[in-house]
């Protein structure tokens, strides 16, 4: 009995095709291995779990806002999720651009989910000279058009025009909140930034025979640990440039109600003004209660014009003390 009696004869040809056979059927078996143990083991330097960031993520100014979305309240008692901005230009988006490098706080005023949180907005928070309200619901014209969101709107174009002009811009809330935050944490958002200038956008509730805009800018405050005399003259220089470059926007009057019609006021008693540590103003864009007023603040042309107001004052005011 030979060897080739123990089983079938093969050929030297008959050989090599089983060879060429059995090393096709192990390549993709090594393969599939190859694969899964990449699935397992990740990217060099990643963890197996790690995920990329979504495209388009609102920028936060590298933390200067609060948790994203969905995370609990944090101690100083304003809601998850604030604040968010825009996406702000990347350095190359930005490069040549009159702003670029400049950051920009906007602060909506108030928040359209205000109303359903009144414990919340209620709370009372410390300003240095005195308590606050958290927050409030803010004012609406007769026709039940809110503050809440005029201001958002009109911040939101504010947003597209600094960062078209290569600002980075920080916004303390995007309506993507249920309320607040509370005017405290809106000044220390700006603060976290390093803002190069920051405002309040708001519209008034005053009579309905008052009319017109003005500039709130703050008065110095050194009390209870807060401190702004420092920013109370750029401040200054801020507002004025605002109330300069409004006016020529929208061809809305100075206040008939305030100061005496010279379109700023100076105030004392607002936490946003109270606890900035750069310079920020207020604006009250027209009066809700005024017929004429509000036909304005509800036209979508006009809120647009009011945001070429705003973005022509921040960017003087941030230009000439770049200089």
């Amino acid at each position: 009995m030979t060897s080739d009696d123990l089983g079938p004869h093969h050929s030297p040809r008959t050989r090599a095709t089983t060879f060429v056979l059995v090393l096709a059927a192990l390549v993709p078996l090594c393969f599939a291995g190859w694969l899964g143990w990449n699935a397992i083991a990740g990217e060099p330097g990643k963890s197996a779990d790690a995920h990329p960031a979504a495209s388009g993520t609102s920028q936060d100014a590298g933390g200067w806002g609060s948790p994203s979305a969905g995370a609990k309240a944090n101690s100083a008692g304003h809601p998850s999720g604030t604040p968010t901005t825009g996406v702000s230009p990347s350095p190359s988006a930005s490069k040549g651009k009159p702003l670029a490098g400049k950051v920009v706080l906007l602060d909506p005023g108030h928040n359209p989910g205000n109303v359903d949180h009144p414990s919340e907005i209620n709370k009372l928070v410390f300003v240095g000279n005195s308590s606050k309200a958290c927050d409030t619901t803010g004012a609406s014209t007769n026709a039940g058009y809110p503050e809440a969101q005029f201001t958002l709107d009109v911040a939101r174009r504010v947003r597209t025009l600094l960062q078209a002009e290569g600002a980075t811009v920080v916004m303390t809330q995007d309506g993507n909140t249920p309320w607040g935050p509370c005017v405290t944490e809106r000044a220390a958002i700006g603060n976290r930034a390093h803002a190069d200038a920051a405002i309040s956008i708001h519209a008034d509730g005053a009579g309905s025979s008052d009319h017109g805009f003005h500039v709130i800018m703050p008065q110095a405050v050194d009390a209870g640990g807060v401190d702004n005399t420092a920013i109370v003259g750029p401040s200054h220089t801020l507002g004025m440039d605002v109330r300069a470059a409004f006016n020529a926007a929208t061809g809305e009057p100075f206040a008939n109600y305030i100061n005496g019609g010279v379109g700023y006021d100076i105030r004392s008693d607002l936490g946003g003004l109270n606890m900035s540590t750069v310079p920020k103003v207020f604006i009250e864009c027209a009066n809700m209660r005024n017929s004429g007023d509000a036909d304005r603040l509800t036209s979508a042309s006009w809120r647009q014009e009011a945001a070429q107001g705003i973005a022509n004052g921040l960017s003087q005011f941030i230009l000439q003390e770049a200089h």
